[in-house]
C-alpha cells in the first residue's frame, strides 16, 4: 500500500507541478502582450486590472489543481461526495487541515503530501504576483524618468 500512494502521490505532485509551470508561462505570454503592456503603463486602475487578472488567473489554478486532488480522493472512495472531497482537498491544499475530515489510513499519506505540494504551488505563485508587481513599479518608475532630459555629460560652464 504504501508503494501505491507513494506513486500516486508522485503522479500527482508531477502533474500538478507541470500544470502550474504551464498555467504561469501562460500567464506570462499573456502579460507579455501589447495590451496589458499598455495597461501596466496607464493609469491606476489600468494597471490594478492588471495585477487582478494575475491573481484571477493564479486562483484558478490552484482552483484546477485543488479539484485534481478532490477527483482522486472520489475515484479512491475516501469521500461519499464531491463537496466533502472538494473541502477536505482545500483545506489539505493550503494547509490549514481543519481536522474535521480525514482520509482514511489507507491513503492518509497522500493527503500529508498534497499539503507539502499545495504549499509550494503557493508559494510560487506568491513569488510570481510579487514579481509581476515589482515588473509593474519598475516600468512605472522608467515611464516617470523618460519624461526628464537625459544628463548632460559635460559640465555646466559659468
Amino acid at each position: 500500500m504504501l508503494a501505491e500512494n507513494l506513486a500516486l502521490a508522485t503522479g500527482m505532485v508531477g502533474a500538478t507541478v507541470v500544470f502550474h509551470f504551464i498555467g504561469l508561462a501562460g500567464l506570462i505570454a499573456v502579460l507579455n502582450t501589447r495590451l496589458p503592456r499598455r495597461l501596466r503603463a496607464g493609469t491606476g486602475l489600468q494597471r490594478a486590472l492588471t495585477i487582478l487578472f494575475t491573481v484571477f488567473g493564479l486562483v484558478a489554478m490552484h482552483t484546477v489543481e485543488i479539484w485534481a486532488y478532490a477527483g482522486l480522493y472520489i475515484s479512491l472512495r475516501e469521500f461519499a461526495d464531491l463537496e466533502s472531497a472538494l473541502y477536505f482537498s482545500t483545506t489539505s491544499f493550503s494547509t490549514l487541515g481543519y481536522g474535521d475530515l480525514t482520509l482514511g489510513h489507507a491513503h492518509r499519506l497522500l493527503g500529508a503530501i498534497e499539503g507539502i505540494n499545495g504549499f509550494l504551488l503557493i508559494g510560487w505563485s506568491t513569488a510570481f504576483l510579487v514579481s509581476v508587481t515589482n515588473r509593474m513599479g519598475l516600468l512605472e518608475a522608467r515611464l516617470r524618468h523618460s519624461d526628464e532630459p537625459p544628463p548632460s555629460s559635460t559640465p555646466d560652464s559659468p
